[in-house]
């Protein structure tokens, strides 16, 4: 594997990094439990980037793999940066079109940690592959910017569909994919399952 690609435990430069922002004060996950992931990528144009990421441990070696695979195939992804450039504001990162995991955070409009609150969950190319769900009767679309995007059989760059490269690297790897999901669609979003995280971390969800 090229030696761009590689990871480490959260060491003092990085925790510096995200303290305060995806790690914040009442996280409960110990930092023992992330890894820092150094990566390159490609844009729509083929131009290599270097990206960074933070997930859990339980996925790190999943993710240098997808991601190596993807920059091998000149998979476009516009941005991979640390969600704390963007203070840790997911809506932020998401209209940059920023790939990330690791931001301890809850689900939108719920009470509950979401995966990536765990690192146990991967958003791609964000703005155009948006959240979009029905909360109290009112359609909400996160990133706010990414409603030209909802029409998912228009044609336009940066799109996952069930089948792509993106996808099968990602559901061979155990993910499941949000543009799957009944009720509301999470085309951007690549999780581990309930019963993973269940496992790792005792009484999640309840």
């Amino acid at each position: 594997m090229n030696n761009s690609f590689y990871q480490t435990a959260i060491h003092e430069d990085i925790f510096k990094r995200i303290a305060g922002y995806s790690y914040k004060q009442d996280c409960p996950l110990p930092l023992a439990e992330l890894r820092y992931l150094h990566l390159l990528h490609k844009d729509l144009q083929g131009n290599v980037k270097a990206g960074e990421i933070i997930c859990n441990a339980y996925i790190v070696h999943d993710l240098m793999d997808i991601f190596f695979r993807l920059y091998e195939a000149s998979y476009p992804i516009e941005k991979i940066r640390l969600i704390d450039e963007y203070a840790a504001d997911d809506e932020s990162s998401m209209r940059d079109n920023n790939s990330s995991c690791f931001n301890f955070r809850f689900i939108s409009h719920t009470s509950k940690i979401s995966k990536h609150g765990y690192g146990l969950a991967v958003d791609i190319n964000p703005l155009y592959n948006p959240y979009v769900k029905e909360v109290a009767g009112k359609r909400v679309i996160e990133p706010a910017t990414a409603e030209p995007y909802l029409e998912r059989s228009r044609d336009f760059p940066y799109k996952i569909v069930r089948g792509d490269f993106c996808y099968e690297l990602f559901i061979s790897h155990g993910f499941a994919w949000g543009g799957n999901w009944e009720g509301r669609k999470d085309y951007q979003h690549f999780e581990v399952s309930d019963e993973i995280v269940r496992r790792l971390y005792h009484g999640w969800g309840e």
